[in-house]
C-alpha cells in the first residue's frame, strides 16, 4: 500500500478557536454547505475521539457519503486528527483511507494560521497520483475558506 504526504499551510482572517469549533461542529456545515452537505450523523460514539460521523452529501446531483473517524480533537491546543475510512471518493480512487491533521495557531494579525498534513493510503499496488494528492488538497482548502466566509459573516458563531 503506498502513502501519499502533502503538508500546508494557509492563513486565515479568522481567530483558531472559532475556525477549530466550527470545523469540529456536527450542525455547521449543513448551515454553510446547504446545497451540498446534507446531513452529519455521528454514527459511534459522543462525538470526540474514538467516533465514527457519517457526512451525506450531494455532488452533481448524485448524493454520496464520507465516515470520518475521530482519532484526536484536542480543544486546548487546537489539533485535530481525522481520517476518512469510507465513502464514494475512497472507492473512485481505490483508497484505503485519507488521513488529515490540523494544528491551528494565531497569526500576528488576529486571524489564525493552521498547518496540514494529508496523507493518501492506496489500496494494494494502486499509486495515488499528484493530481488526486492536488485535487484533494483543493477540496479541503474550499471546505476552510467556506467556512472562515462564513464566520465573517457571522461574528456570533463559534465564539
Amino acid at each position: 500500500m503506498g502513502v501519499v504526504t502533502y503538508e500546508s499551510e494557509e492563513t486565515y482572517a479568522v481567530p483558531p478557536a472559532r475556525m477549530f469549533n466550527a470545523l469540529a461542529s456536527d450542525n455547521l456545515p449543513s448551515k454553510i454547505f446547504p446545497d451540498v452537505v446534507k446531513n452529519v450523523e455521528v454514527l459511534e460514539g459522543n462525538g470526540g475521539p474514538g467516533s465514527i460521523k457519517k457526512f451525506t452529501i450531494v455532488e452533481g446531483g448524485q448524493v454520496k457519503y464520507a465516515k470520518h473517524k475521530i482519532e484526536e480533537e484536542d480543544k486546548v491546543n487546537l489539533k485535530s486528527k481525522y481520517s476518512v475510512i469510507e465513502g464514494n471518493d475512497l472507492a473512485d480512487y481505490k483508497l484505503e483511507k485519507i488521513s488529515y491533521e490540523h494544528q491551528w495557531r494565531a497569526s500576528p494579525n488576529g486571524g489564525s494560521i493552521c498547518k496540514t498534513i494529508c496523507k493518501l493510503h492506496a489500496k494494494g499496488e494502486v499509486e495515488v497520483t499528484e493530481e488526486q494528492a492536488k485535487a484533494g488538497k483543493e477540496r479541503v482548502l474550499g471546505v476552510v475558506k467556506g467556512v472562515e466566509a462564513y464566520l465573517q459573516a457571522n461574528p456570533d458563531v463559534c465564539n
